[in-house]
């Protein structure tokens, strides 16, 4: 894949159906979570949005980028659980014009599922705009550009999910009651010499705006003092047995510039420590390694 984008300017991928995107550029790759929040902070330069935003929406394991881009353009941002049916219900009420999962789902209310070709077409509308007042000989404005000027405005979120797949349900509960146990307790405690200190610990619940539908038990977050999280989830797409998720995400404040160009691995690295001790998971569901990190 590398190869490809030092080749080339803009390269997009899609699954077989067509819900799902990857962006990527000149060497460089987007996140799921990054484009969903560049493409709300670009709407502007999209036709389909020239009235404007209704709101905005996140899977909670998503990254925060988005709900920075909202507060900026005074615009509704919900955090939902999994499942596009969330978004659906919001849509439907014209409290949601685009949204989008960390799984490489994102989409609009033109239609009431993921839609990954016409996110691809939004990050074309959104370099054609950036690019529309270069002359030629110009040095064109590239993803990698557009990623960097994002970063620039908002702050970067380092994130990144570890995949346990085929580990057995009954390991997969197991975790999940430990995490459970620990919720009481984790305020305040603090890890690597006090530059981490959990401020929440809770199991994510939520109350549909617009059905009052509540769905529980969505997955256990710890939120830190400086905006840092880890999240743990079960899925149950695999093959066999059950999948435990792990999230990690780290705000890097635009106000400190060096602090945007770490790489993700060095910049999550005490972060993944963290979640690792606070979970057990390698006592509880045996795995020393992630299967997938994505």
């Amino acid at each position: 894949m590398f190869s490809f984008v030092k080749k080339f300017n803009f390269g997009a991928a899609s699954d077989g159906d067509g819900d799902r995107n990857m962006v990527m550029g000149r060497g460089c790759f987007v996140s799921p979570s990054d484009s969903l929040a560049i493409i709300a902070a670009h709407a502007d330069c999209i036709p389909y949005f020239k009235g404007g935003l209704k709101g905005v929406a996140r899977s909670m394991p998503t990254s925060g980028a988005l709900d920075r881009v909202a507060k900026a353009k005074e615009v509704e941002c919900f955090i939902t659980p999994t499942g596009w049916k969330f978004f659906g219900n919001l849509m439907d009420a014209d409290r949601c014009s685009i949204c989008g999962e960390e799984s490489f789902g994102t989409g609009s209310d033109h239609v009431r599922e993921k839609d990954g070709l016409w996110a691809v077409l939004a990050w074309l509308n959104i370099l054609a705009d950036q690019n529309k007042d270069k002359g030629e000989g110009d040095a064109l404005v590239s993803v990698q550009d557009v990623v960097n000027n994002f970063w620039a405005t908002y702050g970067r979120n380092y994130y990144t999910r570890y995949d346990y797949e085929g580990v057995t349900t009954e390991a997969g509960d197991a975790l999940m009651d430990h995490l459970r146990s620990t919720l009481d307790s984790a305020p305040g405690q603090s890890f690597h010499e006090g530059e981490f200190k959990i401020q929440i610990a809770e199991e994510f619940t939520y109350t549909d705006p617009i059905d009052g539908s509540v769905a529980s038990k969505q997955g256990i977050c710890f939120t830190f003092e400086d905006g840092s999280r880890f999240i743990f989830r079960l899925s149950g797409t695999g093959s066999s047995g059950a999948t435990i998720r792990m999230y990690l995400d780290k705000y890097a404040d635009p106000a400190q510039p060096e602090g945007l160009k770490l790489s993700t691995a060095d910049a999550l690295a005490k972060l993944v420590d963290i979640a690792l001790k606070v979970s057990n998971l390698e006592a509880i569901s045996g795995r020393s390694e992630p299967t997938v990190i994505t």
